[in-house]
């Protein structure tokens, strides 16, 4: 927006008809009367500035231009009002020719830039930076027309000022010629004083216009000579640009080249499908008797190893069967042992007791042997009697009531057994429960992420393609998670197998995918652009961009790379502008920019 000329000035847009390149800079110049333009010349905003009709001017950075007064007599005044005339003639003539010269080499550079921009788009239509200079060219060359446009049309204001002068100084030697006519037929002198002093005052009156127009004259002048120097410049660009046109076709030509030799190789392993087929024929036919001669060898092998099984499970029966029959060896050992023993023991008994052998006492007893039991029967009977009258015990009187409590805590362990199976059986479904919300809300969380990191990385990385997978289980609650990338013009692999900065990228898109799944109002990152080039870096910048406008997010970046702080609308950092004294600094750029346009 432009800011409003001070109360009291009448802007010169109003007075003056201009295209619409020069309108918006008289809209802030103000006309006002040498009185007052003094005094408003104190509240003039940067740009504007103010005149009089006198030719006084006053300009919003302090400079003050007043009219020139000037005392010379009407001869020498229209002396000068001729040479001045032939000089701005000149000056028309000279004009008009540069302002061709800048027509015919603004359409020389027209052509160049079409032909250039057309190479260049046939060349390298992916490449970014050359759509970027080819934009800076536009907008150069539209500013090339506009300023060629300004300049026609102070030219053509310079002509109309020009035969505005030479009409006023042919008005003033027709008035010069009727006062000496009128002067030379006077006798009275009191009336030709008279007619000499109304002169004078028309000439005071034609100085004072002229030398305003002087004034507006010294300014086109100026304004020219810049608009020459612009197109200058605006001839080396378009050598610049002439030059880059060279190498544009240079490099048009180097591509159809290699092309060509494209080509040439393409016919050269146009043969090489069929030979793999046919090879692939054969291997697979190899690779079907191998197949089978394997499901041979598998067969086989099954076989030898049920044969091992058998055989080593055999010994192992053979082995447990020569252990048992040695234990049993050993007991029977020991049992013929304590058989002596026993025996022995028995006869020293009989023979103390009765005072005669076993054989002896046997004979007395007739034939009652046969129907007595062995010691060997009877011993496991006496011992089983033996432990029965010790488990026995004492008598308890207390049987009946501890029977009574121990069925009342039997009751009691039943019913508590029973509620900890309902529990346990309400704890199970509450698990199940949250495993199953659990899965549905992961696998939705995950079809959100997956789906926001294939569209930021495709962003990222101008193509290619990229998804998440889960691994190592069916459950999304136990599975693992791999990340599955391919870069343009690489084949889809781990994340593992890419470089540091593609790596890094890709690390980048998945922390932002997940972010724009529960975006939060702020968002820190510190030095995450390190390990990347300058490209990278300023796809990471574009992925800021996309994510500002996909959000409402406020990013804070902590970083030292310089591409990053231009693509920044504010920075802030730390001076030490004395020794041992930090301040902060910060920067609008958006406002400064705002400033500079």
């Amino acid at each position: 927006t432009r800011p409003p000329l001070p109360r009291g000035a009448v802007p010169l847009a109003a007075q003056v008809q201009a295209p619409p390149a020069l309108a918006r800079r008289l809209s802030q110049v103000g006309m006002a009367e040498p009185a007052q333009a003094a005094a408003l010349s104190a509240a003039l905003r940067p740009g504007q500035r103010l005149v009089t009709a006198q030719g006084d001017l006053w300009r919003w950075d302090g400079l003050v231009r007043l009219g020139e007064d000037s005392a010379s007599d009407a001869g020498v005044l229209r002396l000068q009002q001729k040479n001045r005339l032939e000089a701005l003639q000149a000056d028309l003539a000279q004009a008009r020719a540069t302002a061709g010269q800048a027509a015919e080499a603004h359409e020389k550079a027209r052509s160049a830039l079409s032909q250039a921009s057309a190479a260049d788009r046939t060349a390298r239509e992916a490449r970014r930076t050359a759509e970027a200079r080819s934009a800076e060219a536009a907008r150069r060359l539209s500013r090339a027309e506009a300023e060629a446009v300004q300049a026609e049309s102070r030219g053509a204001a310079a002509q109309a000022q020009a035969d505005r002068l030479a009409g006023d100084l042919k008005a003033a030697d027709r008035r010069l010629a009727e006062a000496e006519t009128a002067l030379a037929g006077l006798e009275d002198l009191t009336t030709a004083r008279d007619a000499l002093s109304r002169l004078r005052q028309e000439v005071e009156t034609a100085r004072a216009t002229l030398l305003a127009r002087r004034g507006a004259l010294d300014v086109l002048i100026r304004d020219g000579e810049a608009r020459a120097r612009r197109l200058a410049d605006i001839a080396r660009e378009a050598q610049g640009w002439q030059q880059r046109r060279d190498r544009a076709a240079e490099r048009v030509a180097d591509l159809q080249r290699r092309a060509g030799e494209a080509e040439a190789e393409l016919a050269t392993a146009a043969p090489a499908p069929d030979q793999i087929i046919d090879r692939r024929a054969a291997l697979g036919d190899q690779i079907t008797r191998a197949e089978v001669r394997r499901t041979a060898a598998i067969e086989a092998l099954a076989a030898g190893e049920a044969a091992l099984r058998a055989a080593q499970t055999a010994e192992r029966e053979s082995e447990r069967a020569a252990g048992g029959a040695r234990e049993a060896r050993a007991a029977a050992q020991a049992h013929v042992d304590a058989a002596e023993e026993a025996t022995r023991h028995a006869r020293d008994e009989i023979a103390e007791a009765h005072d005669c052998s076993p054989a002896d006492l046997m004979a007395r007893l007739g034939g009652v042997s046969e129907n007595l039991p062995t010691a060997t029967a009877l011993e496991p009977e006496i011992a089983r009697l033996r432990r029965a009258r010790d488990a026995l015990g004492a008598v308890n009187l207390r049987a009946e009531e501890d029977a009574r409590e121990l069925g009342a805590e039997h009751d009691a362990l039943i019913a508590e057994r029973a509620d900890l199976e309902a529990a346990v059986a309400k704890l199970r479904g509450g698990i199940g429960a949250l495993n199953r919300e659990g899965r549905e809300r992961l696998l939705a969380a995950f079809d959100r992420v997956n789906s926001n990191f294939a569209a930021l990385f495709t962003h990222l990385f101008g193509g290619g393609e990229a998804r998440l997978v889960l691994v190592e289980s069916d459950d999304p609650l136990e599975a693992g998670l791999e990340i599955m990338c391919q870069p343009p013009g690489k084949k889809l692999s781990t994340l593992s197998l890419l470089s540091g900065g593609e790596q890094t990228l890709t690390a980048l898109a998945l922390i932002f995918g997940v972010f724009l799944a529960n975006p939060a109002p702020i968002c820190v990152l510190d030095e995450v652009d390190a390990p990347l080039d300058d490209a990278n870096v300023a796809r990471f910048c574009d992925l800021l961009d996309e994510m500002t406008r996909r959000t409402e997010t406020r990013f804070l970046i902590i970083t030292h790379n310089a591409i990053t702080m231009t693509r920044m609308d504010r920075l802030f950092g730390v001076t030490m502008a004395e020794q041992g004294v930090s301040q902060l600094v910060s920067v609008d750029l958006q406002r400064a920019e705002a400033l500079v346009a």
